[in-house]
C-alpha cells in the first residue's frame, strides 16, 4: 500500500508541475487548466480516500472523538497546567 501511495503522490506532483510549466512557459491556458483541474480532482477522489484508509487502518475512532470522558480528561490537564503556571 505504501508503494501505491508513493507512486500516486509522485504522479500527482509531476502532473501539477507539468500543468504549471505549460501555463507559465507554453502559454496554453486551456490545456494547463485542464491538467491542473484533473490532477486536483484525481487527488481528491482517489488519492485522499486511499491515504485516509491506510492511515486509519488499525485505529479506534473513539480515541479521537470528543466525548464526556475525553473532555473531562483534557479539562483536568489544563487545570493542572494552570495551577503549575500560577505557582511560578
Amino acid at each position: 500500500m505504501k508503494i501505491v501511495l508513493r507512486f500516486l503522490f509522485i504522479s500527482i506532483l509531476t502532473s501539477l508541475f507539468i500543468g504549471f510549466f505549460i501555463k507559465n512557459y507554453q502559454n496554453n491556458q486551456v490545456l494547463s487548466e485542464k491538467i491542473i483541474g484533473s490532477t486536483v480532482l484525481f487527488s481528491i477522489i482517489f488519492f485522499l480516500p486511499i491515504f485516509l484508509c491506510h492511515r486509519w487502518k488499525d485505529k479506534d475512532i473513539k480515541d479521537y472523538t470528543l466525548n464526556k470522558e475525553n473532555y473531562d480528561r483534557i479539562k483536568n490537564i489544563v487545570e493542572k497546567k494552570n495551577k503549575i503556571k500560577n505557582k511560578k
